[in-house]
């Protein structure tokens, strides 16, 4: 049971960064729109869960031939999110792709600064 209650909670942190990471992008205006905050979790899950499904059927993980796979794939995801969901416009494939290429950064940033943060606490 309790392994459960910690796949849920880790399934909504996860709806929730990814949410905001969709919401932030899309506030950029560069290909990828969201009608609300709900749209954007709703968004993140679908992406998230696709491209890593995807993903784990690619031969060869690590490097930079991988990192270019997997935004190619992100792309192609995002571009079926705004086909599935009605709260979600993309602005074709290559609105898709740059995107994927500024989600992907913020991203890192976040990971880099919660890393740097935990260290931080760490060493205190």
């Amino acid at each position: 049971m309790e392994v459960i209650v910690g796949l849920i909670i880790g399934i909504l942190i996860s709806a929730v960064i990814s949410g905001f990471i969709i919401w932030l992008v899309s506030k950029f205006n560069i290909g990828l729109a969201v009608d609300n905050f709900g749209w954007a979790m709703l968004a993140g899950l679908f992406i998230g869960f696709f491209t890593n499904l995807i993903m784990h059927f690619v031969p060869g993980q690590g490097g930079i031939v991988s990192a270019v796979v997997q935004l190619l794939v992100a792309a192609a995801v995002i571009v079926l999110a705004g086909k599935v969901f009605s709260g979600v416009k993309v602005d074709g494939y290559s609105g898709a792709l740059v995107a994927a290429v500024i989600m992907a950064l913020i991203s890192f940033g976040l990971a880099m600064l919660l890393a740097g943060a935990a260290v931080t606490a760490t060493a205190g």
